[in-house]
């Protein structure tokens, strides 16, 4: 079973680009599908075209990744744009995110799915707030991996110390960051040096190019395969007279492994059973682990109903209704205080929640606690106290992505104000 998981996960891997407004995130990533032969003759030909009306002087890549028409009219990235590309060696997926301070919102949700974080960094400008906002955020979703790519070395003349002042800057200010693994690349995105091959311009450089980073980063460890969690989506009765017994519960392994014979405990009943099968589409598993998607039948009748989570006995989540958070709010009509209600979406659960305090919000450029300001506001990150209507499930999002995330909707309006990653 590690090997098939080792195997599925090194097949895939999910990354960001972030970076300041104009670093050349979306030339990069064009760059990348360009140079590694990932794009259709009618892609390119349509870039071609626009390129042309756009008078410039070369094929703009960027224009692969800006897809919406304000984008490529304004020249900047708005929207999250996910691409996917595939070498020999590994699949991927891209979500190329604004670098404007007002499109943070974006940049915490292309990110909160990925294994790699590419931040770009111009380097005649050095570090920059956005920079270090990016990098902060970044870490805060617990993305494993950090590439800093210091780009349009072609403008500084492939200069070293250029490069090394960037490398002394970034260090001393990930110093105060939670990051295991981070790497520097010389890189020009427009000319491709050091992009998909390594460059000729700046033989001093003997590290690996990025598109062979990306292919060799070690990301076996993304799902947490300790934590037996599964979520209960929906209880699946066939109306049929040759099903009519079948009683499966369907929905998406959070983590941890599952198999038929195992003990279980469903919660909130605290009720114990076994595990009689596991049923896909394509017939039984021997196991199920995250990210799959199965229905699962019990030897016992229990009765469990949709946000009811099935787990092992001796390894059990948190139970609570006190939930501490770090949030991003995402709502530009309105902010979160105390008092605020909201309805809570945790894993296949939904309650209501009230906050109860404000502790403090965080100055993402220098990573200062701001305390005494009782609002967050669009894009702002801040750590909260909620009391919810009913038991969550749930661990830290430190050690589980799946459970220890949350988004909070507005219930007047139905629309996502603030993501939540529990703490």
């Amino acid at each position: 079973m590690e090997s098939e998981i080792k195997e599925n996960e090194m097949d895939l891997l999910r990354f960001t680009t972030a970076g300041s407004v104009d670093d050349g995130k979306s030339t990069l990533i064009g760059r990348l599908l360009y140079d590694s032969k990932s794009i259709f003759e009618d892609q390119w030909d349509a870039v071609e075209t626009s390129s042309k009306k756009r008078g410039d002087e070369n094929v703009n890549l960027a224009l692969l990744t800006d897809g919406l028409k304000a984008e490529r009219e304004q020249g900047i990235t708005i929207d999250v744009a996910y691409r996917y590309y595939a070498t020999p060696r590994r699949k991927f997926i891209i979500a190329d995110t604004p670098g404007h301070i007002q499109y943070t919102r974006n940049m915490v949700t292309g990110a909160s799915t990925a294994n790699l974080a590419i931040l770009l960094v111009d380097a005649r400008n050095g570090v920059v707030e956005q920079t270090c906002r990016h990098a902060f955020i970044a870490t805060l979703l617990k993305i494993q991996h950090l590439v800093v790519c210091v780009n349009k070395m072609d403008l500084v003349d492939y200069d070293e110390a250029a490069f090394r002042k960037v490398e002394a800057d970034f260090r001393s200010f990930a110093s105060r960051l939670d990051v295991a693994d981070v790497r520097f690349i010389p890189i020009s995105a427009l000319l491709g040096d050091n992009v998909v091959d390594r460059s000729e311009n700046m033989p001093w450089y003997g590290g690996a190019s990025l598109l062979e980073t990306l292919e060799t980063v070690y990301i076996g460890d993304a799902h947490n395969h300790v934590d037996a969690r599964f979520p209960v989506q929906w209880v699946i009765r066939p109306q049929s007279s040759e099903h009519h017994d079948f009683r499966g519960y369907g929905g998406r392994v959070a983590s941890g492994v599952f198999k038929p014979g195992d003990e279980v405990t469903v919660l909130p009943s605290g009720f114990t059973s076994r595990i009689k099968a596991i049923h896909t589409m394509d017939g039984e598993l021997e196991e199920a682990f995250a990210p799959q998607s199965v229905s699962m039948t019990l030897y016992d009748e229990i009765d469990i109903s949709r946000g009811d989570m099935i787990v092992k006995p001796n390894n059990k989540p948190k139970v609570g209704q006190d939930i501490e958070a770090m949030v991003c709010w995402f709502s530009e009509s309105s902010s979160l205080r105390a008092g605020g209600r909201y309805l809570l979406k945790h894993t296949t659960k939904e309650v209501k929640a009230i906050v109860r305090e404000t502790r403090y919000k965080v100055n993402v450029n220098t990573l200062h606690k701001v305390e005494g300001d009782p609002e967050l506001k669009l894009n702002e990150i801040g750590r909260i106290c909620l009391r919810v209507s009913a038991p969550l499930f749930h661990d830290s999002y430190k050690n589980n992505r799946s459970t220890g995330s949350f988004i909070l909707v507005d219930p007047n309006t139905n629309v996502t104000v603030g993501a939540g990653m529990i703490i």
